[in-house]
């Protein structure tokens, strides 16, 4: 079901793909606040380098807006951008999260992050295997459970969890390398049709 948010954004977006000036006005006054939340989540706060960046995106989403297919939902083509713009920024800077402990700093990657994006991409590669393979994935990746707790839960031995489980991520990483390489031949066909 796709949130209130994503409705009016996709809406305002395929308004202003047609020619609609107001629509895209509100569009960027829309987004960009909530970009400006998850830039700074993403970078740590240096508030000066997140409206660089949020700038950045701006200028990106512009440039970019015809290439958003207004089948899928504007938030995550949005957050996509977003994430990219901002992963890039902080690797030329090579930025990571400074942590003060007893007037000493220590450095630590920024793990601190919660991306909007990742979880509707994980949901939707987790989406794509069996409901067993889903619910292993699921239980023993992101909700820490063990291979014996998983196994009571859907009725398989520790052993053939552990194989499932083996099994499902080798799925998941085919197809997370399939959705890279359609990725990069969807650019090269715009880039090309650019050229035209």
């Amino acid at each position: 079901m796709r949130s209130t948010k994503d409705i009016r954004w996709s809406e305002l977006l395929r308004k202003a793909n047609g020619g609609d000036r107001k629509a895209y006005v509100v569009f960027l006054k829309e987004i960009a606040p909530v970009l400006r939340g998850v830039i700074v989540a993403r970078s740590g706060g240096q508030n000066s380098e997140c409206e660089d960046i949020l700038q950045n995106v701006l200028i990106a989403i512009h440039e970019k807006r015809h290439t958003w297919r207004d089948t899928e939902p504007a938030t995550a083509w949005v957050y996509a951008i977003a994430r990219y713009k901002t992963v890039d920024a902080l690797r030329k800077t090579g930025r990571s999260r400074l942590v003060a402990f007893d007037g000493a700093e220590t450095e630590y990657p920024d793990d601190t992050v919660h991306d909007p994006t990742v979880v509707g991409d994980l949901e939707r590669l987790l989406d794509q295997l069996d409901t067993t393979s889903a619910t292993i994935v699921r239980q023993i990746k992101l909700h820490g459970s063990t291979a014996e707790e998983v196994g009571d839960q859907v009725g398989m031995t520790p052993g053939a969890i552990r194989v499932a489980l083996h099994r499902a991520l080798g799925r998941l990483t085919a197809l997370v390398t399939h959705d890279r390489q359609q990725s990069t031949q969807n650019k090269t066909q715009n880039k090309k049709k650019a050229r035209k």
